[in-house]
């Protein structure tokens, strides 16, 4: 695996803007009418030196300036920088890869900012050893490494932002430290609450960490990243690695941790709490760091930010995109980085402010209808509408109807372990898997499937779908996936969205946080509760989503008890035996947030 392409291909693809036509992006066609800071400068220069933290350890840092005349630019500038989990520069036959080579690295510095990149404790050539994945030590050490930036004097004290993933986390907790310095931050498809990921609805995602572990694992130990400029003979950055030797193992951390509120003993701390910004976000508001997020509907970590933006009132906007985690497409990410930094580090009046705060695309929908504007989530004017599942023959040939069943009924099956969906789905792609669900209609016959007649008319879903299941097991616990499909007009049924829950994390609380309504399981120790031998009801939500199904499709629904490949259910044998129920009393069905075609207003389409 190529690293550098896979941990900065994000900030890469910004770079790209594309050739939308106005009907087609709403952000894009506001960018036609802004104003943006000119080039200033000819060219740039790189350089990397240590800087060190309170607790006396080097971090690594790289510094990407503007050169006039052959000599590096002295004049205070604003400073944009990430926090690196995957080395800020590598070296691939002799040479250094790095932020350098970046175009909007580029296009930044020659419109007058310092780009920096600082390489996270434990990791590429810093010193020290991470305790835990986004510890609050590594949070302490953004705070100073802010105060050092902010004392150079080629930096005017205006400190921004920018990175995916982990790096997109990093700036969250950075604007938790409250520096006067930190002023406007970007982070893309980036997790705010980890226990939701990582034992999502209580069921451990343990491909993913597995596989995150071993890529962070050969970064940190086995594929040195590039020395610092002085270190010619590379013993420092040897040093360095022996240090790594001792970082905390991602898997050893999460396995125990099966619950909310474990607490770690090594970091004497709640696990997930320190590593969220969700359970932080009363410090990032007080920080008044303005906030652009940019979030994928087929991410990993849609409902996190989504969740943040509502619990927030910094200057803030989001834009979701069509997007899996690696990707950036439709969408003009340089632009909207440039005039995000231009107006919160430069104070430029470009009107980046006056525009609606949400930008949203509509998967699916025509040209022109694909780009949205909204000033409230959830859309003001979503319809939640419930369709009830009806029993068919076989339980995978159930219907999805309006109307609730008039009778009682039950469909059995046995649980199948082989269920998944599949390689090329959004867990995966967050540590650089691949893109693309296949037909999901395979799947779809070894669960309990329920799906509508064909559509009278185009439909559109945007919101946060909500299940209900009226279920009893010959077992004690099961695991429930869910998956919300558009059935083509050949029979290929094309994944929405999902969601799922661990029976015996049931217990329903009163979130701690804005979390517009929806099921919310606190999943505590204390919370774990068998399945009784009855039935019992089950509510969970799926991940937000905005989907057009088109006329003559039909929408699906498919439960199933196994995610095989990507989390881990426990096998039992013989496998349980599922019993689904439907009726006036027990009816299973999923609330849908609709959106009538009506109700769009025409400045919200595009076409403008």
């Amino acid at each position: 695996m190529r690293v550098l392409p896979l941990v900065l291909g994000w900030f890469a693809l910004a770079a790209a803007p594309c050739a939308l036509s106005a009907q087609d992006s709403s952000v894009e066609h506001s960018m036609r009418d802004q104003v943006v800071s000119e080039r200033r400068f000819p060219g740039l220069v790189r350089e990397s030196t240590y800087l060190t933290v309170r607790d006396g350890t080097r971090l690594a840092v790289d510094l990407i300036r503007p050169v006039e005349q052959g000599r590096s630019v002295d004049q205070p500038l604003p400073l944009i920088w990430t926090h690196h989990r995957y080395h800020r520069a590598d070296l691939s036959e002799g040479r250094v890869q790095s932020m350098a080579d970046d175009p909007m690295t580029r296009e930044l510095v020659l419109r007058g900012y310092v780009v920096a990149a600082v390489d996270v404790r434990g990791a590429g050539a810093s010193f020290g050893s991470s305790p835990g994945v986004l510890s609050s030590l590594e949070t302490q050490d953004a705070f100073d490494i802010l105060e050092w930036f902010a004392a150079q004097p080629w930096c005017d004290g205006n400190i921004g932002m920018f990175g995916g993933s982990y790096l997109g986390a990093t700036q969250y907790l950075a604007a938790s430290t409250q520096s006067k310095h930190l002023k406007a931050i970007i982070p893309a498809v980036a997790p705010t609450e980890m226990y939701a990921f990582v034992r999502a609805g209580g069921i451990a995602r343990d491909d993913f960490v597995e596989s995150w572990n071993r890529l962070t694992r050969r970064l940190d130990t086995e594929t040195p990243a590039a020395p610092v400029d002085s270190d010619v003979d590379r013993s420092l950055l040897d040093a360095a690695l022996r240090e790594h030797a001792h970082n905390r193992d991602t898997v050893d951390l999460y396995e125990p941790a099966l619950f909310r509120d474990h607490v770690d003993e090594q970091l004497d701390a709640r696990v997930y709490q320190e590593s969220s910004a969700l359970h932080h976000v009363e410090a990032i508001q007080d920080s008044g760091v303005a906030i652009y997020h940019l979030a994928g509907w087929l991410d990993c970590f849609t409902a996190d930010q989504l969740t943040l933006f509502a619990n927030l009132d910094n200057p803030q906007r989001i834009a979701i995109g069509p997007w899996f985690h690696q990707q950036r497409h439709e969408f003009d990410n340089m632009g909207e980085h440039l005039r995000w930094y231009d107006h919160f580090l430069k104070g430029i009046d470009n009107g980046v402010m006056d525009e609606p705060p949400i930008h949203y695309y509509v998967m699916g929908a025509p040209a022109g209808k694909r780009w949205r504007t909204a000033f409230e989530w959830p859309l003001p004017q979503e319809q939640p509408t419930r369709f009830f599942f009806h029993p068919g023959t076989q339980p995978h040939s159930g219907s999805l109807l309006p109307e609730p069943p008039e009778e009682a009924r039950i469909v059995e099956r046995a649980v199948d372990y082989s269920t998944t969906s599949g390689s090329g789905n959004r867990w995966k792609n967050g540590y650089g898997g691949p893109i693309g669900y296949a037909d999901m209609a395979g799947n779809d016959q070894k669960g309990f499937c329920y799906t509508t007649p064909p559509l009278k008319s185009d439909l559109q879903l945007t919101g946060h779908p909500v299940v209900t299941l009226w279920i009893e097991s010959t077992a004690d616990d099961g695991d429930f996936f869910v998956y919300l499909e558009e059935v083509e007009l050949d029979g290929r049924s094309q994944y929405v969205t999902e969601g799922c829950l661990r029976a015996s994390n049931r217990a329903l609380h009163d979130s701690p946080w804005e979390n517009f309504g929806l099921p919310w399981h606190r999943s505590f120790a204390a919370d774990v509760e068998p399945l009784p031998e009855e039935p019992v009801e089950l509510l969970l939500d799926l991940q937000p989503t905005s989907n057009w199904f088109d006329s003559g499709h039909r929408i699906r629904v498919n439960v199933t008890c196994a995610d095989q490949g990507n989390q881990r259910t426990p096998r039992l044998d013989p496998a349980p035996t599922i019993t689904m129920h439907h009726g006036p009393l027990r009816a299973s069905s999923i609330l849908l947030p609709v959106i009538p075609a009506a109700e769009v207003p025409p400045s919200e389409s595009g076409d403008r």
